[in-house]
């Protein structure tokens, strides 16, 4: 949606627009206390990309809260006009690091955009027949997501691709396809489950974790998930990778599917329990995705009220770790040279920089441990990105739904980069790793985009820990 659209406040908006289409549901429900946290002191506004391009209220996490509060109150309906404003939202959570008043922002957007999603106020053909294919049949079973990425693979390996583009046939599409074909990721040959075996253990085992591969990281970045556990080998740690996994439902959860988004989380759970036999056999559970890290750390939440699996899903999130929190806490092993004598050295021509993850920073406030991860690294000088906590425009289908406001932050991460001098990014989520290589690749630019535990894992092969 163009931003001209948008230039009003909300005292602009009409009555009609406002008022008489939709009774909530979720927002009404939800815990009074977490609507009453904000104290409308503004220290958010700077914080948001959204209020930060256009400055209007209504675009800030005040102006948002302010409509969900009238909204679980009874005094606003759920409309149109609010449904369009929650998805102009990137859910990037920079307002909850800013707010001095712990504000649960991220609970209000979720159970806001399920009013959204059961009112049917942005319900048309076009957009129902994507939400079911995608959310309810493609993210929701594991097969459905291998078949598309091997179909997918075909088309980029098979020459059809380059056919398609050298003679210009994607002008062809619709404009909204036409303009999302350049973000499409390469699919890679072979998937976690081919790559991880079920049990994988080091000579002396000192921990037992659980590894989730995630869905985009699966068929896109599934290195990344085979770099994962040879960190967690070198480091000590017994990996358990159940084969078939299920979507942990984040895209399910912010996209206003709550429903399903319950029924993958508690398959995410039987698929971790066969595996390891019980939740309780296992130190730990591995995510490296900063977007899924975020939601499913939050299982206690969201199946609180669920008797078979309210306990398990308390214990699934006190397990639950991002694979750099993990290696902090439990100290990292240094990359050595062959025979240990020596540290290794990872000799990169100019420096890195990293990248940080909306969902990381903010969603799981984890901010130094990636750069303890980098620092571990022998020869690997990280430089400092400027802005490096503010959104790259990715924020899971935000680059699909809002491209406009999407690319204009992508080419603000980008200059930021471009100012560091680093031709070497870390970056450690799916959504912002295809952005970011989608958007140097429109620019030209030879910028490598790369899981800070990939560059780990490179040092402790080239120093001979783990073969």
């Amino acid at each position: 949606m163009a931003f001209s659209t948008r230039e009003r406040s909300l005292t602009d908006i009409p009555s009609t627009a406002l008022k008489g289409e939709s009774k909530p549901h979720h927002l009404a429900n939800l815990d009074f206390a977490v609507l009453q946290q904000c104290i409308h002191c503004g220290m958010c506004l700077p914080t948001c990309p959204t209020y930060d391009t256009t400055k209007l209220e209504r675009n800030s996490p005040r102006g948002r809260i302010a409509l969900m509060r009238n909204i679980a109150e009874g005094h606003l309906d759920v409309t149109r006009a609010f449904g369009e404003e929650l998805y102009f939202c990137l859910g990037c959570l920079a307002c909850e690091t800013a707010c001095p008043a712990g504000v649960n922002y991220a609970r209000m957007f979720e159970e806001a955009r399920a009013d959204i999603e059961d009112a049917g106020v942005l319900r048309y053909a076009k957009r129902d027949f994507v939400r079911a294919v995608m959310l309810r049949f493609i993210f929701a079973h594991p097969l459905a997501l291998k078949a598309l990425g091997r179909l997918l693979r075909l088309y980029q390996v098979s020459g059809l691709e380059w056919l398609v583009r050298k003679l210009r046939l994607t002008a062809l599409l619709p404009a909204d396809l036409r303009e999302l074909e350049p973000l499409t990721p390469r699919i890679q040959p072979d998937f976690s489950d081919q790559l991880i075996g079920p049990v994988e253990s080091p000579a002396k085992p000192g921990y037992r974790v659980g590894m989730l591969t995630g869905c985009v990281q699966d068929l896109v970045y599934p290195h990344v998930n085979r770099d994962t556990v040879d960190v967690l080998l070198a480091n000590g740690c017994e990996v358990v990778t159940p084969a078939a996994q299920h979507c942990c439902g984040s895209l399910h959860a912010h996209n206003g599917e709550l429903t399903l988004a319950r029924e993958m989380a508690r398959k995410s759970i039987d698929d971790m329990e066969r595996a390891a036999g019980s939740l309780e056999h296992l130190d730990a559970i591995i995510t490296n995705a900063a977007g899924c890290g975020s939601h499913l750390k939050h299982y206690d939440d969201l199946l609180e009220h669920d008797p078979q699996y309210a306990r398990r899903a308390r214990l699934w999130s006190h397990k639950l770790k991002d694979i750099h929190q993990w290696l902090a806490e439990i100290g990292i092993t240094p990359p050595q040279t062959t025979g240990g004598s020596q540290p290794s050295t990872i000799n990169y021509q100019l420096p890195v920089t990293y990248h940080e993850a909306c969902h990381l920073c903010h969603g799981q406030k984890i901010t130094q441990q990636p750069r303890t991860v980098l620092k571990s690294i022998p020869g690997l000088k990280l430089v400092e990105l400027p802005e490096s906590t503010w959104c790259c425009g990715s924020a899971g289908v935000y680059n699909i739904t809002q491209p406009e406001m999407s690319h204009r932050l992508l080419e603000r991460k980008l200059d930021n980069i471009a100012k560091t001098g680093a031709k070497v990014v870390a970056s450690a989520n799916p959504g912002c790793s295809v952005q970011l290589e989608a958007g140097a690749r429109e620019r030209g630019e030879a910028l490598e985009i790369v899981h800070p535990i990939t560059l780990l894992a490179r040092a402790y092969r080239k120093g001979g820990e783990h073969s």
